[in-house]
């Protein structure tokens, strides 16, 4: 699982004849709550384009049978990106706990609490990140119930 540093991706399928499956698992977009919340799993078909947004958390699965041949192009806006920089964007506190599917080893600080840990991804897992700290699904969840007791009290 990864964003691409692109406004908008777009993903051609190439493929080889004999390709199947390795497609796609799209998750929320970055900084949003449901950020690893699974959405969409999306089916390679040769000959045919995804388009997604470079924030949109996303991850090929596994290939099937054959050879995967994509055809990837980042594409980048300086008027959109300028615009974007004058705007605010907090990172939001998760709404729900991640889905399996939308975990990343290379990200997700929390990841050995939810999928087991292999030696051989264990070196991967040094530069974790997400989410940052006071973000994570537990953090929303305390946040909620403040807000219920502040709406309580305001209504006494």
């Amino acid at each position: 699982m990864h964003t691409d540093d692109s406004d908008v991706t777009f993903n051609v399928c190439l493929g080889k004849p004999g390709f199947t499956a390795a497609g796609l698992t799209f998750c929320g977009v970055m900084a949003k709550q449901d950020h690893r919340v699974f959405k969409l799993k999306y089916a390679h078909q040769i000959g045919r384009c995804v388009m997604h947004l470079g924030r949109q958390r996303h991850g090929a699965d596994d290939i099937s049978d054959g050879c995967r041949v994509n055809l990837i192009m980042w594409n980048r806006s300086s008027a959109f990106r300028q615009r974007r920089a004058k705007q605010t964007h907090e990172y939001e506190a998760e709404s729900a706990p991640p889905s399996e599917a939308c975990l990343s080893f290379t990200h997700d600080i929390d990841y050995a609490e939810y999928k087991a840990v292999t030696s051989k991804i264990k070196g991967h897992m040094t530069r974790a990140w997400c989410p940052p700290a006071g973000k994570d699904h537990t953090s929303f969840a305390s946040s909620a119930i403040d807000e219920d007791k502040e709406r309580g009290a305001s209504e006494a």
